[in-house]
């Protein structure tokens, strides 16, 4: 009989991922790449998930840093690194990332900065509350993984 706890933790992860469709943070993107994984590669998910984070923070700094001086800020390269975050953002289903970077490549292309400004922080606040969000459900996979291990005899009366 396999662990108790893995099943709560299955039905909680399914909860989390339940919760983030319906804010539409994520979509159905996300369950395509999650039926991508199977048991030749146990780990697909989170490591796609983990380049898209560390290239996001990347594309983060250069906005914050192209935008950081008003006299020089290149909009054109502004629109580059957005374009970018987009595309990896709708290939792992970050529906509500993508969705401010759109508003942030208009704001871009208009040469609007503070509307980039108002953009970028928005942008930095979906992009935390994804990182956390996903980073929960990774860890709760673990915890599965852990608890599905754990097996208890079975007691005869």
């Amino acid at each position: 009989m396999l662990g108790w706890g893995a099943s709560r933790l299955e039905a909680d992860m399914d909860r989390l991922l339940a919760l983030l469709l319906h804010q539409g943070v994520l979509d159905g993107q996300f369950l395509e790449l999650r039926q991508l994984q199977d048991e030749s590669a146990p780990n697909f998910v989170s490591e796609v998930v983990c380049i898209y984070l560390r290239e996001s923070d990347k594309h983060l700094r250069s906005l914050r840093t192209l935008l950081s001086d008003a006299e020089t800020t290149d909009y054109k390269k502004i629109g580059v690194h957005l374009n970018q975050f987009m595309g990896s953002s709708s290939s792992i289903g970050a529906k509500r990332v993508r969705n401010v970077c759109l508003i942030f490549r208009t704001a871009s292309e208009q040469s609007n900065r503070t509307g980039c400004l108002r953009s970028l922080e928005v942008l930095e606040y979906e992009y935390c509350y994804l990182e956390n969000k996903l980073h929960e459900l990774f860890h709760m996979e673990q915890q599965k993984v852990l608890a599905s291990a754990v097996r208890y005899p079975l007691l005869l009366g």
